[in-house]
């Protein structure tokens, strides 16, 4: 009598899960939904690119997975990126929130905020200090250039060596954003950033791995001692470190004279009263979030482009060339010396495509009821937008999978940037910090290229442009030969 209970009980378990996994009418196409794990063992935990592109090849740019019992919709291609981020971005802006990165972020910040009054006031709050404290302006410059000036110390040192770039541009791109943030540039050897610096890299790993899978997949393992809690603890971790630095902030504000983007939002504080929204709490995850936006993009981008750069030397050679004839007499490039440099922003921004550094963008969520391409998509369903199908798709770059600058000039060698071009996504939740990061490219690979040559080292073998998969795609350590370049 037991067992059959236990059998009846298993058979409605079954049916139940079954029954949840079933595509809705005129939903997206896609594999065999298995019961209770959906379609989990399609895709590898990984690394999930490359079975993403054959789900495409088998069913269109537009299909669907469940993740369990829960459905996502995956976009392929320009027309499926444009018409679901630009054509109708409202009704796909919104955030998935029921999964590990929201619960582990306590749905705090701005990246992973669900679309509504909060998250639309706080991303017009950052785009308006942000271009207030001098984005494209003279004084963002000042700060890049004034890091800069410490890689070009490391980089001095190594003249003749070869050299491991990878904490160099982290700590660079890392700095930057906190003077953004803080008014302030650690020492590379502070325990605030190497902190930080561990805390995201583990958490990074954490979130594209098998264990936050599978707490996204399974909601009945979440309160378990598993690994995932790990990433529970270094974000309180980070916080806390976040809250004291707010507090010796606090110490030395003058209310009404903003000096960095905290002072700004405690400001913003002091105007909006009672408003609960923001808050002290929401700022020290908000300053989070930037900051490892801010930071692994533009590092990651800065190590492809000189991994690029070392095994491409007629390219680099070009590159300086511009950069040469351009700069004469001057004693440093200015952002706005971009417009004169064709070339130079064709590399730069192929390098931003080659990269592909956020391959995934951020998880979407539809807010209503819509159609995409055709077909019927609910309310509440996760967006998956597949950035590197674009960023590499047939006919819209003339070389779609080799590194060529070539991808960005038209046939009077003027730079063009086709529509496909993306690394930022597109639409209400494109990237925040864009303005920032393509500053920081220009100034950073050009101030260093004007200075350096940059080698393969010859005892280095062949060099392995396979990323590492992650929130971001890292590429492979690699090590770099320094010489001062002869005109210097």
């Amino acid at each position: 009598m037991f067992a059959s209970v236990i059998l009846l009980c298993l058979c409605i378990v079954f049916l139940f899960f079954q029954f949840r996994s079933r595509r809705p009418k005129n939903f997206p196409p896609g594999p065999t939904v298995l019961p209770i794990v959906g379609n989990i063992l399609h895709i590898s935990l990984e690394n999930p690119l490359k079975d993403f592109e054959k789900l495409r090849k088998s069913y269109g740019n537009v299909y669907s997975l469940f993740i369990g019992s829960k459905p996502a919709v995956v976009i392929n291609g320009l027309n499926a990126m444009k018409e679901a981020t630009v054509t109708k971005a409202n009704d796909f802006a919104g955030r998935p929130q029921d999964l590990f990165v929201n619960d582990s972020t306590r749905r705090k910040g701005v990246i992973l905020a669900d679309y509504g009054s909060s998250w639309k006031a706080h991303r017009r709050f950052a785009l308006m200090t942000l271009r207030n404290f001098g984005l494209g302006k003279d004084s963002m410059e000042e700060r890049i250039h004034g890091e800069i000036q410490y890689t070009i110390n490391t980089l001095e040192k190594s003249i003749g060596k070869t050299l491991s770039p990878q904490v160099m541009f982290h700590n660079a791109a890392s700095n930057i954003i906190c003077q953004v943030l803080f008014g302030t540039r650690y020492e590379y050897d502070d325990d605030f950033i190497k902190v930080i610096v561990q805390c995201f890299t583990e958490n990074a790993k954490i979130a594209n791995g098998p264990w936050a899978m599978l707490y996204d997949t399974f909601p009945m393992i979440r309160n378990l001692p598993l690994p995932f809690k790990k990433a529970f603890e270094n974000v309180e971790t980070c916080q806390s470190l976040a809250k004291r630095l707010l507090a010796e902030h606090k110490k030395t504000r003058v209310p009404g004279e903003p000096r960095d983007f905290v002072d700004c939002y405690l400001d913003e504080m002091d105007k909006r009263g009672d408003d609960e929204s923001f808050s002290e709490e929401q700022l020290t995850m908000y300053a989070l979030d930037l900051h490892f936006a801010g930071t692994d993009t533009t590092s990651n981008t800065l190590l492809t482009g000189f991994l690029y750069l070392m095994t491409y030397p007629h390219i680099q050679e070009r590159f300086q060339q511009e950069i040469d004839r351009v700069l004469e007499g001057k004693d440093r490039a200015s952002f706005d010396d971009r417009h004169r440099m064709p070339y130079v922003q064709a590399v730069i921004h192929e390098v931003q495509r080659i990269a592909n550094t956020v391959p995934l963008s951020v998880f979407h969520c539809t807010t209503k009821d819509t159609e995409l391409m055709g077909y019927s998509i609910p309310r509440g369903t996760m967006i998956i937008p597949n950035l590197t199908s674009v960023l590499n798709e047939e006919g819209q770059w003339k070389f779609p999978h080799e590194f060529n600058p070539e991808n960005f000039l038209n046939d009077q060698g003027e730079f063009v940037k086709p529509e496909a071009f993306m690394p930022f996504s597109a639409g209400p939740r494109m990237c925040l910090g864009e303005g920032l990061a393509r500053m920081e490219l220009f100034l950073i690979m050009v101030t260093l290229l004007r200075k350096f040559q940059f080698i393969w080292p010859e005892d280095a073998g062949e060099p392995d442009y396979t990323p590492v998969y992650g929130v971001t795609l890292t590429p492979k350590p690699f090590h770099m030969q320094i010489q001062l370049r002869a005109t210097q």
